[in-house]
């Protein structure tokens, strides 16, 4: 009897599962996993397992990260699409918000006001790299360029080019701008 208890357990959770209609991320095709959330409020993701044989398998699980105020859901095609984000990706990183490409598409009107469960994603990835992802969008939509070595370099991007008329404008050290002359010895 006590080894068929575990088995019983097992089974029962299982019942327990189908009864509650519980969205579980370990039972969704790998298709539809990234970006999806479970029941629990945990972002679905795709990981890599090796196989004895040398093969990889791809297979869904529920991460740590908790989503606020959402459970149960699937991101649609239309946002998938919309945003540039790939499903099949395994993984996630910051390293995609210095793609100005697929900065474009998550920043814009079709993403940004229409998809909050990606937005919110990068958004935490945003700020994990110490950017605030509305104020990274709000310069990709005045100056791209800009904005990817302002992200870069953390937010503190270096200053630009200094002009000679900038160098004359600050306010010399030295009274009359005459520097000393260096040491002969």
């Amino acid at each position: 009897m006590a080894a068929k208890l575990p088995l019983v357990l097992f089974l029962s959770s299982l019942f327990i599962h189908a009864a509650l209609a519980a969205f579980v991320c370990e039972d969704l095709p790998n298709d539809v996993c990234a970006f999806s959330v479970s029941s629990a409020g945990k972002r679905c993701l795709i990981e890599t397992m090796a196989k004895n044989n040398g093969n990889v398998e791809y297979q869904c699980r529920t991460s740590e990260v908790m989503v606020e105020g959402l459970a149960e859901y699937m991101e649609t095609d239309e946002c998938v699409n919309a945003c540039g984000v790939d499903r099949k990706s395994v993984g996630i990183s910051s390293d995609s918000l210095l793609e100005p490409q697929f900065m474009s598409k998550l920043c814009s009107p079709n993403c940004y006001q229409k998809c909050p469960n990606i937005v919110e994603l990068y958004f935490n990835l945003a700020a994990g790299e110490g950017v605030f992802l509305p104020d990274l969008c709000e310069r990709q939509r005045s100056n791209p360029h800009r904005a990817m070595i302002e992200l870069m370099s953390s937010g503190e991007a270096t200053p630009g080019p200094v002009s000679s008329e900038d160098m004359h404008a600050a306010q010399s050290p030295f009274p009359n701008d005459i520097a000393p002359s260096p040491s002969p010895f």
